[in-house]
């Protein structure tokens, strides 16, 4: 036997114009049953308000057997208000449960699973430009921004540093009125 062969689905013996018809037939008669169920809600509705509401007859009442009536449809509401938010809040509470037990299906479902990172290689000059877009434009050439400094820069600190010397022979000079007058003199008042 030829294993392509096996692996192909076999022919299909309906012919396309057969199938139309079928699909066609089948889709009129769902139809027909939504629109059946349809009547049949609004039946099974009027029958429920025929049966909890019967009709009012109003006419030929004293104004204190209308109050009562009032009063007795005011009560008939408020149980019916009670039941409705009674339903609602059983509502509620049963779609959080099934939100919890969700949620709880997917934890013990298992893990979900970090992909394993690669290495890319990427110069800081691409990463700028992927994080910043068109903004990047100048170079991430660290030295090359570096500030430059001369070497005579470096021996003339040297040479500042030298001359301060000892700092507690500075201070024992300059301590007293000698030291008062070495300054006043250095500063060139006493001419």
């Amino acid at each position: 036997m030829n294993p392509k062969a096996a692996m192909d689905k076999p022919k299909c013996k309906i012919s396309a114009s057969r199938k139309l018809s079928l699909k066609i037939l089948l889709l009129t008669r769902a139809m027909e049953e939504l629109e059946k169920e349809k009547a049949d809600r609004e039946d099974e509705k009027v029958r429920y308000l025929g049966e909890k509401l019967p009709p009012l007859q109003l006419s030929g009442l004293a104004a204190g057997d209308l109050q009562s009536l009032c009063k007795q449809l005011h009560a008939k509401i408020d149980m019916v208000d009670e039941e409705r938010y009674d339903c609602e809040s059983k509502v509620i509470k049963h779609d959080k449960d099934i939100h919890e037990l969700k949620l709880k299906v997917q934890d013990l479902g298992g893990k979900f699973k970090k992909p394993a990172l690669r290495k890319v290689r990427v110069s800081a000059d691409e990463m700028m430009r992927a994080l910043l877009g068109t903004k990047h434009k100048g170079s991430m050439d660290l030295r090359s921004n570096l500030k430059s400094v001369k070497k005579e820069d470096i021996k003339q600190e040297k040479v500042l540093t030298n001359e301060v010397g000892d700092w507690r022979k500075n201070v024992e000079a300059m301590s007293g009125m000698e030291g008062r007058k070495k300054m006043f003199d250095a500063a060139g008042g006493g001419q």
